[in-house]
């Protein structure tokens, strides 16, 4: 722990000279960065959940809204790592969340912030373990809770390497972990059993508002959800070969940034096809619809047989599996789902999603994936990922634990 206090000091300036420039730049407010610095308006004796950024919180918000079930009278202080998690937050508009930028983990920081806020307990989401927060808030005796904990073998070998894994853990008060693996690493690290919570994967627990599907018939549509820049142009590629093979064919065109909408829009013209747009309130009676809009997913969803998920043809990890596959979608995927590795790992294993490595796969997956081939593929995806976690009996878990 001293060698971690000594690298975070000088690692501070940076790291503030960072953040600086993103605020002279227009990124970032003054009032985030204030919050980053233990600072902001009190949100006092609250119960502080933190998530790291927008995949996070959309998994904690079912364990979120059933806290506040279980105990109306509970408050929270919902802590993010980025601006955009930040504004999602803001957005559910709930006067019992209180969200903020979390704190950095230096030590003269984090008691800025605990003096302030002075939190009842802190909820972890996933793996988001820092040194110096743990032991501060341990110091001052409150409860550490992890949810949903993720610790692969390499991890857990390389923090045993370290020396810091047994203090930490030893730090944490209850543990929900993600799968039956990440929980056995925490126990061979040092948490004792009687510190387990039932296991929960909190990305199980998502729903999604299904909305109102096109009137396309749903075997014939094909869903790209949220792609990115280099993913558009093999995509429409593959659709043009494939409907040349499948004339009734259409594709829903779901960018993760809207803002991206007229390049894809000429993508689509270079790749010979026509399309009407969302965002313009354009019927759907072109092949291809670009959904160039935000929180309408789950009508793309509802209205897809077919799904292939963004971020997987390009280095960014992939999205989420769960919500498609909530809808009985079939699943398509390109190489890179390192951010869901053990969900497509199974749902690969069990049939209920294909990898499509190449623009051809994606083609022939599109061509001869008919109305049977995608009922069969949702039936083993169901069954791979298993039912959505009891967020209700784990909030009561949890508060029970306070």
């Amino acid at each position: 722990m001293v060698l971690y206090r000594l690298l975070v000091s000088i690692a501070s300036l940076p790291v503030l000279a960072a953040l600086l420039w993103r605020v002279l730049r227009g990124r970032e407010s003054r009032t985030a960065l204030a919050e980053r610095l233990g600072g902001g308006e009190a949100a006092p004796h609250r119960l502080w959940l933190h998530a790291a950024s927008n995949g996070e919180l959309t998994s904690a918000k079912p364990l979120i809204d059933a806290l506040l079930a279980a105990d109306p009278a509970s408050q929270l202080l919902v802590t993010v790592n980025t601006v955009t998690a930040r504004e999602l937050g803001q957005g559910w508009a709930d006067p019992r969340i209180a969200i903020r930028m979390a704190p950095l983990d230096h030590r003269a920081v984090l008691r800025r912030f605990l003096s302030r806020h002075d939190p009842r307990a802190l909820v972890v989401i996933e793996n988001e373990l820092w040194p110096n927060r743990m032991a501060l808030m341990a110091d001052a005796g409150r409860p550490i809770f992890v949810i949903g904990a993720r610790m692969s073998a390499r991890s857990a070998a390389r923090w045993a390497k370290i020396g810091m894994a047994q203090p930490m853990v030893a730090q944490i008060s209850a543990l929900s972990a993600q799968d039956a693996g990440s929980e056995a690493r925490f126990v061979d690290l040092g948490l004792p059993r009687d510190r387990l919570m039932p296991p929960a994967n909190l990305k199980t627990a998502i729903t999604v508002a299904p909305g109102t599907p096109l009137d396309w018939p749903r075997s014939d549509t094909v869903l790209a959800a949220s792609t990115h820049e280099g993913e558009d142009a093999p995509i429409l590629a593959a659709f043009a070969k494939a409907r040349a093979r499948r004339p009734g064919l259409r594709l829903i065109l779901a960018p993760r940034h809207p803002r991206r909408a007229p390049e894809i829009a000429a993508l689509i013209a270079r790749a010979g096809l026509r399309h009407t747009t969302r965002s313009k309130d354009e019927p759907p009676t072109a092949e291809v619809y670009l959904a160039d809009t935000l929180g309408e997913m789950g009508r793309w969803y509802a209205s897809a047989g077919l799904c292939f998920v963004g971020g997987s043809l390009v280095e960014k990890g992939g999205h989420t599996p769960y919500e498609p596959a909530g809808f009985g979608c079939a699943l398509l995927h390109g190489p890179d789902v390192a951010n869901f590795a053990d969900a497509y790992a199974a749902l690969d294993a069990a049939g209920g999603a294909r990898l499509c490595e190449t623009e051809a796969d994606i083609a022939t997956a599109f061509a001869t994936l008919d109305a049977d081939a995608q009922a069969e593929m949702a039936r083993a995806a169901r069954g791979a990922l298993g039912p959505p976690a009891d967020v209700e009996s784990l909030a009561k878990a949890l508060l029970a634990r306070l």
